[in-house]
Protein backbone atom coordinates (compact mmCIF):
# COMPACT_ATOMS: atom_id res chain seq x y z
CA UNK A 1 0.00 0.00 0.00
CA UNK A 2 1.50 3.45 -0.77
CA UNK A 3 0.90 6.82 -1.08
CA UNK A 4 -0.43 9.05 -3.85
CA UNK A 5 -0.37 12.60 -4.92
CA UNK A 6 -2.97 14.59 -7.15
CA UNK A 7 -1.55 17.96 -7.35
CA UNK A 8 -2.08 21.58 -9.31
CA UNK A 9 1.19 22.67 -9.88
CA UNK A 10 4.52 21.02 -10.68
CA UNK A 11 6.44 22.32 -7.20
CA UNK A 12 4.25 19.88 -4.90
CA UNK A 13 5.07 17.16 -7.09
CA UNK A 14 8.78 17.28 -7.18
CA UNK A 15 8.51 17.70 -3.53
CA UNK A 16 6.73 14.57 -3.33
CA UNK A 17 8.49 12.87 -6.07
CA UNK A 18 11.52 13.46 -3.85
CA UNK A 19 9.93 11.97 -0.56
CA UNK A 20 9.15 8.86 -3.03
CA UNK A 21 5.60 9.51 -3.35
CA UNK A 22 4.43 9.37 -7.60
CA UNK A 23 1.76 11.70 -8.20
CA UNK A 24 0.01 13.64 -11.51
CA UNK A 25 -0.53 17.13 -11.81
CA UNK A 26 -3.76 18.31 -13.16
CA UNK A 27 -5.94 21.62 -13.78
CA UNK A 28 -9.16 21.17 -15.08
CA UNK A 29 -12.10 20.17 -12.79
CA UNK A 30 -12.78 17.39 -15.27
CA UNK A 31 -9.52 16.09 -15.23
CA UNK A 32 -9.10 15.83 -12.11
CA UNK A 33 -12.53 14.09 -10.78
CA UNK A 34 -10.78 11.11 -13.92
CA UNK A 35 -7.49 10.76 -12.17
CA UNK A 36 -9.56 10.81 -9.10
CA UNK A 37 -11.82 8.21 -10.38
CA UNK A 38 -8.94 6.01 -11.72
CA UNK A 39 -7.19 6.54 -8.37
CA UNK A 40 -9.53 5.47 -6.10
CA UNK A 41 -10.36 1.93 -7.94
CA UNK A 42 -6.34 1.13 -7.68
CA UNK A 43 -6.10 -1.75 -5.20
CA UNK A 44 -2.24 -0.75 -4.55
CA UNK A 45 -3.03 3.06 -3.26
CA UNK A 46 -3.86 3.13 0.58
CA UNK A 47 -3.38 7.80 0.78
CA UNK A 48 -4.80 9.88 -1.95
CA UNK A 49 -3.21 13.35 -1.08
CA UNK A 50 -4.97 15.93 -2.92
CA UNK A 51 -3.58 19.83 -2.68
CA UNK A 52 -6.17 22.31 -1.51
CA UNK A 53 -6.80 24.18 -4.95
CA UNK A 54 -8.14 21.04 -6.00
CA UNK A 55 -10.30 20.02 -3.51
CA UNK A 56 -11.99 23.57 -3.66
CA UNK A 57 -12.99 22.42 -7.69
CA UNK A 58 -14.89 19.64 -6.58
CA UNK A 59 -15.76 19.53 -2.43
CA UNK A 60 -18.72 17.40 -2.62
CA UNK A 61 -17.30 14.87 -4.57
CA UNK A 62 -14.39 14.24 -2.01
CA UNK A 63 -16.40 14.67 0.70
CA UNK A 64 -19.11 12.01 -0.67
CA UNK A 65 -15.99 10.00 -1.06
CA UNK A 66 -14.56 10.36 2.21
CA UNK A 67 -18.02 9.39 4.52
CA UNK A 68 -18.63 6.36 1.79
CA UNK A 69 -15.53 4.83 0.65
CA UNK A 70 -12.91 3.21 4.12
CA UNK A 71 -10.16 3.13 1.08
CA UNK A 72 -8.35 4.89 0.01
CA UNK A 73 -7.40 7.43 2.68
CA UNK A 74 -8.14 11.22 1.20
CA UNK A 75 -6.16 13.83 2.46
CA UNK A 76 -6.44 17.33 1.67
CA UNK A 77 -2.35 18.74 2.01
CA UNK A 78 -1.79 23.06 1.44
CA UNK A 79 -0.02 23.48 -1.60
CA UNK A 80 3.57 25.79 -2.09
CA UNK A 81 1.29 28.87 -1.02
CA UNK A 82 0.48 27.78 2.21
CA UNK A 83 -3.22 27.13 3.16
CA UNK A 84 -6.31 28.93 3.76
CA UNK A 85 -7.11 28.59 7.19
CA UNK A 86 -6.53 31.14 10.11
CA UNK A 87 -3.88 31.45 12.03
CA UNK A 88 -6.35 30.33 15.04
CA UNK A 89 -8.53 27.75 12.68
CA UNK A 90 -7.83 25.06 14.56
CA UNK A 91 -8.34 26.62 18.31
CA UNK A 92 -11.64 28.23 16.66
CA UNK A 93 -12.56 24.55 15.66
CA UNK A 94 -11.73 22.93 19.26
CA UNK A 95 -13.53 25.79 20.74
CA UNK A 96 -16.61 25.71 18.76
CA UNK A 97 -16.59 22.20 18.53
CA UNK A 98 -16.78 21.09 22.48
CA UNK A 99 -16.87 24.65 23.65
CA UNK A 100 -13.51 25.18 25.66
CA UNK A 101 -11.38 27.76 24.92
CA UNK A 102 -7.77 26.78 25.12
Amino acid sequence: MRFYLISDNVDTQVGMRLAGIEGVVVHEAEEFKKVLNETIERDDIAVVLITEALLSLCPGMIYDLKLNRKRPLIVEIPDRHGNGRTKDSITRYVREAIGVKI
